[in-house]
């Protein structure tokens, strides 16, 4: 029944173009534009770029209903569509074909700023919210101790919000969202921006939201988390749905999917990246110890990863960061080169990297690896792919002939023991 719809999604499409950039312009910035079109058309005509007359659909045909006080998730590879479509439901930008209706007030948080204004304080942008929102001042009051208390950002609360640390940002910004009164709470990657104890208290905090009968779109690459936190979960790759129903069966399409055992990956075509393209990553291979390809390693064993990287376009610095995952998505740890000393300015057109992870310390399961590459002084990538090398850990090994329960833990680790007692005597006395 259309009284039980939160969110209806019906064949929802978006397409962007290639190299189109948008801004706000002047009145007389647009009266120019105008004098100046059949000019600028003969110019694109003389120096045409195939490029720049390319689009790419970020969402393409995308149907599905969302039942009210439903906790539902959304996943998916990097570039995969999740954001665009949080946007659309969010309406910041608008779809190119389809519709997306939502029905009730939409709490918010996709990126850090969103929704606020940095000139305005802490406190300024509590009530601004809640004023889009549609609330009166004193249901803004009622709620406000509340908001503050979960934000944690009291002694800021009347400073300018763009003086705020991303930490601090995304404490009110959640606090905001999640406290004030909207029927439907939108919730992006973005909390992998607060610590993990933050995390956790969001993780509560989305759960009691949906106890009080609110629904909570939740999108995540902690996949652990949304079969934890959500009845059903939609999986979308390449901008279309590939699979909507029950959370825990989703994250098990999605990891036989993305972590298919390979030793070796050709990553020149591959679909699911993003990034601006000035470098790419062509390929990426596991060796072991004997340097064979292998897909499958003993705890303790040394593991050699190597891949190709190429420029496309010419850049003075970048950084390179390989992503370890464990089956259920959890980031392990993002190895980047500047940790372990490794200089990498000035990037020839092609070169060959290789990296050794020396005695792996990791309990039996499937493991993933990722790739990324950017400058640590921007926020934007110049090329990231997740997920897509895996390999096994099997029992036995140098360290252990005994078997290993992969519900154990993630990490083995060896430390060592003593002992120290007292003589049998004194306890006699």
């Amino acid at each position: 029944m259309m009284g039980d719809i939160a969110i209806r999604v019906d064949q929802l499409g978006k397409r962007y173009r290639i190299g189109e950039q948008q801004r706000y312009q002047r009145f007389s910035e647009v009266l120019a534009s105008a004098a100046m079109a059949p000019f600028r058309q003969l110019r694109d005509l003389a120096n045409r770029d195939p490029l720049k007359h390319r689009h790419i659909w970020a969402l393409k045909d995308v149907s599905f209903d969302v039942k009210k006080g439903e906790v539902i998730g959304l996943i998916g590879r990097n570039g995969a569509g999740k954001s665009t479509l949080l946007k659309i439901l969010s309406q910041i930008t608008e779809p190119t074909e389809g519709s997306a209706k939502i029905y009730g007030r939409v709490g918010s948080l996709l990126e850090v700023g969103t929704g606020f204004h940095p000139e305005l304080t802490g406190r300024e942008n509590i009530f601004l919210n809640g004023a889009i929102l549609g609330m009166s001042r004193n249901e803004i009051k009622k709620k406000f101790d509340e908001i503050v208390d979960f934000a944690e950002t009291e002694t800021f609360l009347d400073t300018p919000v763009k003086r705020y640390s991303s930490g601090m940002y995304t404490r009110l910004a959640f606090a905001v969202a999640a406290n004030l009164e909207s029927d439907i709470l939108l919730i992006d990657e973005v909390l992998a921006v607060g610590d993990a104890a933050f995390q956790r208290k969001c993780m509560g905090k989305m759960g009691d939201v949906a106890k009080t009968g609110r629904t909570v779109f939740f999108v995540s690459h902690n996949t652990g988390a949304v079969a934890r936190l959500c009845q059903n979960a939609i999986l979308i790759a390449g901008g279309e749905m590939e699979e909507y129903g029950p959370a825990t069966e989703v994250v098990a399409k999605y990891h036989s999917e993305s972590t298919s055992v390979t030793a070796e990956i050709d990553l020149k075509n591959y679909k699911y990246r993003s990034g601006s393209g000035e470098l790419r990553f062509n390929w990426a291979r596991i060796r072991n110890e004997r340097g064979e390809l292998s897909s499958q390693f003993s705890v303790g064993d040394d593991l050699y990863l190597e891949f190709e990287i190429e420029v496309v376009r010419p850049i003075d610095r970048a950084r390179l960061a390989v992503t370890l995952r464990a089956s259920d998505g959890l980031a392990l740890c993002n190895m980047i080169d500047v940790d372990s000393g490794f200089e990498f300015d000035r990037p020839q057109r092609k070169e060959i990297i290789r990296i050794r992870i020396d005695d792996l310390r990791l309990y039996p399961d499937t493991y993933s690896l990722g790739f990324w590459s950017g400058n640590l002084s921007t926020t934007g990538a110049y090329d990231a792919i997740d997920a897509c090398l895996s390999f096994h850990i099997v029992d036995g090994g140098r360290l252990t002939q005994r078997r290993l329960p992969r519900n154990a833990g993630i990490l083995f680790l060896t430390p060592q023991w003593s002992r120290e007692s007292e003589r049998a005597s004194v306890w006699a006395a």
